[in-house]
């Protein structure tokens, strides 16, 4: 079989084994408990099945790599390979050759096995989802695909497991934008969702700020001086091009709404700072905030019904919400004098933003129904601009803890902190990018 480059994978997820159906509809992991204990789970490296030098590379590569981007999501404890009774190379795959006895004796409450078969510049992966206590394989599939292909094939499968065990999709295909210094000037990069192989994306060689993703994945809009005023930018990600909005005053801020090629930003040409609905080729299309005080901020909930967005209206820096069907405005911040940078959850039931505690900022996520605010960051340095994972189950942010401003990445309950990349400069202002960013 002949491999066309132009695919992503040369044969793209091929289901080849039956799950036990009595599974369906099952969550094993309930994400949405604050108090989740981690899931033991084995992951021993793949038998290298003809036992040539590229799949003896892919064994302990590949089994590492689906073990860190398991860790990553929080809700697994890859048990050490150390205290494994079997050797991966020896034993079987399928599972009427597993020694469930070797694995439930370890604790391990999952077990993970994967094949794999090199011929020429073909990679072939074979991977199993075993629960080790019912003795049965949840879930199998094997995928084709050219070597080099072989980072995305591993992560597609670990996609897999998640909404298998989940029921959510995950975002291991998607990135993160986010400014840096690194090469003198604050520069659009972006990276996997992991911090791996960051790249600066624009060459501005000035100031820039605010990348939003369009929710399709195809777009970013941020703001720019590389004409030396604050122009909006709307580039396509692949092609690198696009509109300028270049009006009068300021041009910042931009967020897009879900499902559309239209975007809103904070625009200063009738004099005050206001938010206005624009298409995704730059083109006002109404304005969205009409009062004194400075509307910045915009961002949309999921169903792009309602828009957050920061004003000064009441003397100090708060989030409001406006309905865009009723055009009525309402308060969502009390407490705290500085309220900045909304973000909406994409289950739409709560807001991550940042607020000024003592001095401080910190991020806070507040739910939409209750109105209660709750502290996910205290007394680590400034922590600011807060953006959610496609599921819901991350937040990703910068804080200045270790020193200059470094991007963090933490769970919605504010647990498991931990620095995202080290790379050179200053990062800020993250940016979450919908699932599937393919470039």
């Amino acid at each position: 079989m002949k491999i066309k480059s132009v695919l992503f994978l040369t044969i793209v997820i091929s289901l080849v084994f039956k799950p036990d159906f009595s599974f369906a509809g099952y969550d094993y992991i309930n994400i949405s408990n604050p108090f989740l204990k981690k899931i033991p789970i084995a992951v021993p490296l793949f038998k290298a099945m003809s036992g040539n030098e590229k799949e003896i590379l892919i064994s302990r590569e590949g089994a590492d790599l689906l073990s860190e981007t398991l860790i990553f999501t929080r809700y697994f404890k890859v048990l050490n390979r150390e205290a494994y009774l079997e050797d991966s190379q020896k034993s079987g795959i399928v599972t009427s050759k597993v020694v469930f006895k070797n694995w439930t004796g370890i604790g391990s409450e999952f077990l993970i096995t994967c094949g794999v078969l090199v011929k020429g510049g073909v990679v072939d992966f074979e991977f199993r989802l075993i629960d080790t206590y019912k003795e049965t394989m949840i879930v199998g599939k094997r995928y084709k695909g050219r070597f080099s292909e072989r980072r995305k094939i591993i992560r597609r499968f670990c996609s897999v497991v998640i909404e298998r065990l989940t029921g959510n999709k995950g975002y291991f295909n998607s990135k993160i934008a986010f400014i840096s210094t690194g090469s003198g000037n604050k520069e659009i990069y972006l990276c996997d969702f992991d911090g791996y192989e960051p790249r600066q994306w624009t060459k501005t060689r000035n100031i820039t700020l605010s990348p939003a993703w369009s929710s399709n994945g195809k777009y970013i809009a941020y703001t720019s001086y590389k004409k030396g005023r604050p122009d909006l930018y709307i580039e396509n990600l692949k092609e690198k091009r696009g509109v300028v909005v270049a009006k009068e005053g300021i041009n910042i801020t931009p967020d897009w709404v879900p499902g559309k090629f239209a975007l809103a930003a904070t625009l200063s040409f009738s004099g005050d700072p206001e938010i206005y609905m624009l298409t995704g080729n730059g083109k006002i299309i109404k304005r969205l905030t009409e009062n004194w005080g400075i509307d910045v901020s915009p961002s949309f909930s999921p169903d792009g019904k309602k828009m957050a967005f920061v004003s000064k209206r009441s003397g100090t820096p708060q989030i409001y919400i406006l309905d865009l069907n009723t055009w009525k405005t309402e308060r969502l911040t009390f407490e705290g004098k500085y309220n900045t940078s909304p973000s909406w959850s994409p289950r739409g039931d709560k807001i991550a933003y940042s607020s000024m505690n003592n001095g401080k900022f910190d991020i806070y996520v507040i739910d939409i129904k209750s109105r209660t605010p709750v502290s996910l960051t205290n007394n680590a340095g400034n922590n600011e601009t807060p953006s959610w994972s496609p599921d819901g189950s991350l937040i990703v942010f910068c804080s200045t803890r270790q020193g200059p401003p470094r991007i963090y990445v933490m769970t919605v309950y504010g647990t498991d902190q931990r620095r995202l990349l080290e790379i050179p400069g200053e990062q800020t202002n993250p940016k979450w990018s919908p699932r599937d960013i393919k470039y």
